[in-house]
């Protein structure tokens, strides 16, 4: 069974830069597509980034488009998020999740194509 524990978020202000971690323990982390989805209080999860099992693919939501890095290492089963250039409205708690899948170049965008998700890490902006 996958698991995924995130890791890394905290406070920082506006501006700054912040890198978030998720650790896949379990079963063979290589032939999961990842991502990462954020919900601030009082709206709704919203998608954030994405990358292929095979780390050649890769999306971004337009709001953090040229800010946020995806990127994975197999090696040490993680997938990480490099935030650059952060703002008030990337507060949020930030989730890790994962997708089982045989397409190699495929990141997935939407939430329900998910299997498995992380309990969350809390990213906070200040002004």
């Amino acid at each position: 069974q996958v698991q995924l524990v995130e890791s890394g978020g905290g406070t920082v202000q506006s501006g700054g830069s912040l890198r978030v971690s998720c650790s896949v323990s379990g079963r063979t982390f290589r032939s999961y597509a990842m991502g990462w989805f954020r919900q601030a209080p009082g709206k709704e999860r919203e998608f954030v980034a994405a990358i292929s099992w095979g780390g050649g693919a890769t999306n971004y939501a337009d709001s953090v488009k040229g800010r946020f890095t995806i990127s994975r290492d197999g090696a040490e089963n993680t997938v990480f998020l490099q935030m650059d250039n952060l703002k008030s409205e990337d507060t949020a708690v930030y989730y890790c999740a994962g997708v089982p899948t045989y397409q190699f170049n495929r990141a997935y965008l939407e939430d329900w194509e998910y299997e498995i998700w992380g309990q969350g890490t809390q990213v906070t902006v200040s002004s």
